[in-house]
């Protein structure tokens, strides 16, 4: 039976419902090499983002999935605290982001240290948390894949076909999502098991529609953050392509910010639930369907 992996274990789907798939509660987009790098009072921090928590759990919302990788401030602690303050399973990654916020460490390791270090957090648990990663969180530049991006994403492939873990990229061209989905291919790995995220950065709508035929999800994780008409036109249209078995909804919203004054001002997780779901009906996507891109592909994307 395929579960979710979580801060509280693992969820099987008829434990959930809605499910975003694309939200942070602690990032710093610093480099690691910056002073006070992802430093932050726990306590600090659930006092800011438990609010939040609380708001999507009144809309219904079951679980979410942390996209703060390594590189970007990623803490298992913190996440963790989070999650048991508001009894709400929170699915985090292992994996890192892309040049420059590349640890020194991950820059010296070799492909099978790095394999060894994502199929630890995948089977055991992060650092001292108690529980597993969830998937593996990657990037790329925006022009094509350094040798170091691609180093680890071989070693995450590799770590992928012993978990069916699914590994999700931040890459903004579809070309280069096609790049990765041939590495992860050549390391023996499925196209279906790969999320694209910040699909919506390709402007040729085309190379959206490529890498859903080509078995990878696609995800819009924007709404709240670019126009509701734009979003929803956008929704509309991969429906229309085709595309609803293979498409992610979130709004890439949150967070803890450690360098900002006492983490900054949150932005809310709501906006699919009160805006957007609300006009695609209006728009006449029917219920089957809405439930299908907020609950059925969220859990098939990240279960394992």
């Amino acid at each position: 039976m395929k579960h979710l992996r979580t801060t509280l274990g693992p969820k099987s789907k008829s434990e959930l419902g809605m499910i975003l798939p694309h939200e942070h509660v602690f990032v710093d987009l610093r480099t690691p090499d910056q002073p006070g790098y992802a430093e932050a009072e726990i306590e600090d921090v659930v006092r800011l983002m438990a609010p939040e928590i609380e708001r999507i759990k009144k809309l219904g919302v079951t679980a979410l999935v942390e996209c703060s990788t390594g590189g970007v401030g990623r803490r298992a602690d913190i996440d963790l605290a989070v999650s048991l303050a508001t009894d709400f399973p929170i699915v985090v990654p292992t994996g890192n982001y892309r040049e420059p916020w590349i640890p020194e460490w991950i820059g010296h390791a070799s492909e099978k240290e790095l394999e060894a270090w994502m199929l630890r957090e995948l089977t055991e648990q992060i650092d001292e948390t108690g529980f597993q990663a969830g998937w593996i969180k990657l990037s790329a530049g925006d022009d094509g894949m350094t040798a170091l991006e691609t180093k680890i994403l071989r070693a995450a492939a590799r770590a992928a076909v012993q978990t069916d873990a699914v590994i999700g990229s931040h890459t903004i061209r579809g070309r280069v999502v096609m790049d990765q989905l041939d590495v992860i291919e050549a390391e023996g790995y499925r196209a279906d098991r790969f999320i694209s995220i910040h699909t919506q950065e390709e402007q040729d709508f085309a190379l959206n529609v490529a890498v859903a035929d080509r078995g990878a999800w696609i995800e819009y994780d924007h709404v709240g953050r670019a126009g509701d008409n734009e979003v929803a036109e956008l929704v509309i249209k991969a429906l229309e392509a085709g595309c609803g078995d293979r498409l992610l909804l979130s709004h890439d919203r949150g967070w803890f910010d450690p360098a900002q004054p006492m983490g900054g001002i949150p932005k809310p997780y709501t906006h699919l639930s009160t805006v957007l779901l609300p006009e695609l009906k209006r728009r006449g996507i029917d219920d089957g369907t809405l439930m299908r891109l907020t609950h059925d592909n969220p859990f098939e994307a990240f279960a394992r």
